[in-house]
């Protein structure tokens, strides 16, 4: 069987028993740490679902990504899953949504609505902090909603998403302007970051309903991507001001 053709029948499986799609990438020792703190996950999702529907976050989000039918789209960090319902229905019968996260309980229960909700486009993936453990070239967009600032390991998850993104592929970011410890993410140390590891910025847009700010990259191909050891770490200046 091809590697593509394997590709095609992991994506195709049932949210059930999650487990990683793909062998592992980079080993996250290869990789700098960051010149940050990282907050500490503390709950599934950041927000009430009724607060963020009526601002429609979901949808100001997809429509800045172009996300549309037939795509397939990553939600790292899926959590209780908030995008992941609200993106099925987007991408449609001939889309698929990877459902990927690293936190057990939150994986347990999102198979189990996933499982009542009768949704077939869906797949729940077991990821690592530094690997999504997605197949090679299998994602157009890739969302992290929330939790960019709990990654202990950008460096590595980047890296190991770049190869996971088709050609031209999407990654979007949605963070508040805070520093890490307040659970967000600076714009300035953002950009840095994702640079660092060859990610092109497309857009940097301020979300509206108090979302916090949606920051739009190309993921590199993965020829192209920086090797390991010479990703030199960002300097967190807004910690240090803020002291």
């Amino acid at each position: 069987m091809t590697r593509f053709a394997a590709a095609l029948v992991l994506l195709s499986l049932p949210a059930l028993a999650a487990e990683p799609l793909a062998p592992p990438g980079a080993p996250a020792e290869r990789f700098p740490r960051p010149d940050r703190p990282v907050a500490e996950i503390v709950a599934p999702q950041w927000a009430h679902e009724r607060e963020r529907d009526k601002a429609d976050e979901v949808g100001q989000v997809a429509r800045l990504m172009r996300i549309a039918p037939g795509e397939t789209v990553a939600d790292i960090g899926a959590g209780s899953g908030y995008y992941v319902f609200r993106l099925s229905p987007r991408v449609g019968p001939q889309g698929r949504i990877l459902a990927q996260d690293i936190t057990p309980d939150y994986l347990t229960d999102l198979e189990r609505r996933l499982a009542e909700s009768g949704l077939s486009n869906v797949t729940v993936v077991r990821g690592e902090a530094h690997d999504p453990r997605l197949p090679p070239g299998s994602v157009d967009a890739a969302v992290l909603v929330h939790m960019y600032h709990e990654i202990a390991q950008p460096f590595g998850l980047l890296w190991n998403l770049a190869a996971v993104m088709k050609p031209g592929g999407r990654v979007g970011i949605v963070d508040a302007d805070a520093i890490p410890s307040r659970h967000g993410t600076p714009p300035k140390l953002l950009r840095c970051e994702l640079t660092a590891v060859g990610y092109r910025e497309l857009s940097m847009t301020q979300v509206k309903g108090g979302v916090g700010y949606l920051a739009v990259f190309e993921a590199p191909s993965p020829d192209r991507r920086p090797a390991p050891e010479t990703i030199r770490p960002c300097r967190d200046e807004a910690t240090r001001e803020r002291r």
